[in-house]
């Protein structure tokens, strides 16, 4: 694990594919103290429920074989759609509140797809990328553990 500071008037972002939670640090970099600004919430039915629709099929023209193609995760398209409302909701953020210090807390997947999409101006504020799925926690256990990470060295 690496040090994360969170100074004071930080802002934080907590997200996953389906949920992401906006804090400032109203506290200092020692005592975290996490306000709630913005939840956005997005619940995704399974692909099975959002794709009704059989796999389409290849014919081979020389022999006329057929094979299926793959069908495609709507649950997953759902969730780079979700995120990439996240990274437009935190470029906003940036240019409206002349943000200093941003940290974003997501899984491997979501910060993935988050690294791709938010714009260069939100990246020279990312102060912390924390690969970790803690969105399901509350604020007082996210605090902690953004402390903690404070405290290694």
């Amino acid at each position: 694990m690496k040090h994360v500071t969170v100074p004071a008037m930080s802002w934080v972002v907590v997200c996953d594919g389906s949920k992401a939670l906006l804090f400032q640090n109203v506290g200092d970099a020692q005592v975290i103290n996490l306000k709630v600004a913005d939840v956005e919430v997005e619940p995704h039915a399974p692909t099975r429920d959002l794709g009704a629709e059989r796999s389409g099929r290849v014919y081979e023209s020389l022999d006329g074989r057929r094979s299926s193609m793959e069908a495609p995760n709507y649950h997953e398209l759902a969730e780079v759609k979700f995120l990439g409302k996240v990274a437009d909701r935190l470029d906003e953020l940036v240019r409206t509140h002349k943000v200093k210090h941003l940290v974003i807390v997501a899984p491997p997947k979501a910060m993935g797809v988050l690294r791709e999409q938010i714009t260069e101006g939100v990246q020279k504020v990312v102060s912390a990328e924390i690969v970790k799925d803690l969105v399901k926690f509350p604020t007082a256990e996210i605090e902690h553990h953004l402390s903690v990470m404070g405290q290694l060295f």
